[in-house]
């Protein structure tokens, strides 16, 4: 019985993410689930980006070098302005760019165009204008195709049937087994979709705003010199550093050869 209970809950689960629709003008063709409002998303967003922007003023580590926060900005605009290809709705976010001192080797878009630059991504990995404009199109694309709404609809729906199976008396091991098969069989390889979607998209679009898509594999070079191998790929929410940079040269190429 508990082992049929299971099978039930993940063709529930399955067929939620059948019954979906498209979001965006994205060439990439791939259902969502989307149990929460963008509005919601957003305003959560906006509220925890209004939290860091205060942390980093109180501590002094907000936009300090202007000369490469110019930088950043100049060239998030030239990326935003080609944005709404893929969304038309882009076009009115309430876009935001800030360059944070630190010595964290990151940048985020959140939902609805709050960006944030640390300053060791562009300092330590020694980026060019073009391998800049790769990893700010690439989190632009996150947002784009609003993948915190949906691994947070995803995390709603496993959450909910986990608590469902325990109501119907199923044992806390047999409830553990099945929260490690939905994040392996389902929040994993959803994240990797992202990553791998958020890379397409974002080559694209930095390559529409003009600059070199050769740019996005030097930059994941420079991340593999960084960081050393990524590890096993099953088990990892991104894309080996390998099979990544085969995937956006290739990708480059193809759009280089379509001029």
């Amino acid at each position: 019985m508990k082992r049929y209970l299971l099978i039930f809950f993940a063709i529930i689960l399955t067929g939620c993410m059948q019954n979906t629709t498209n979001v965006g003008k994205s060439q990439v063709d791939r259902s969502q689930l989307m149990l929460i409002s963008s509005d919601e998303i957003n305003e959560a967003s906006a509220k925890a980006y209004i939290d860091v922007i205060a942390q980093a003023k109180a501590s002094n580590t907000l936009n300090k070098d202007p000369k490469l926060t110019k930088r950043v900005r100049d060239i998030s605009n030239k990326l935003i302005a080609k944005a709404s290809y893929f969304r038309e709705d882009s076009a009115k976010w309430d876009w935001e760019v800030n360059v944070i001192t630190s010595d964290t080797i990151n940048a985020w878009c959140m939902a609805g165009g709050k960006i944030a630059v640390y300053t060791a991504i562009v300092e330590k990995l020694n980026l060019n204008d073009d391998e800049i404009a790769f990893i700010l199109a690439h989190e632009i694309a996150h947002a784009l195709r609003e993948h915190v709404r949906e691994q947070q609809s995803q995390n709603m729906i496993k959450n909910g049937l986990i608590g469902v199976a325990s109501i119907f008396g199923v044992d806390n091991t047999i409830l553990s087994v099945a929260d490690l098969v939905a994040n392996v069989g389902v929040t994993l390889p959803f994240s990797r979709s992202h990553e791998s979607e958020s890379d397409e998209i974002g080559l694209e679009l930095a390559y529409m705003a003009g600059f070199d898509p050769d740019g996005a594999a030097s930059l994941w070079r420079k991340m593999q010199e960084n960081s050393g191998n990524g590890g096993l790929e099953f088990l990892s929410t991104h894309p080996s550093h390998e099979s990544r940079i085969e995937n956006l040269q290739a990708l480059a190429n193809k759009l280089k050869s379509s001029k």
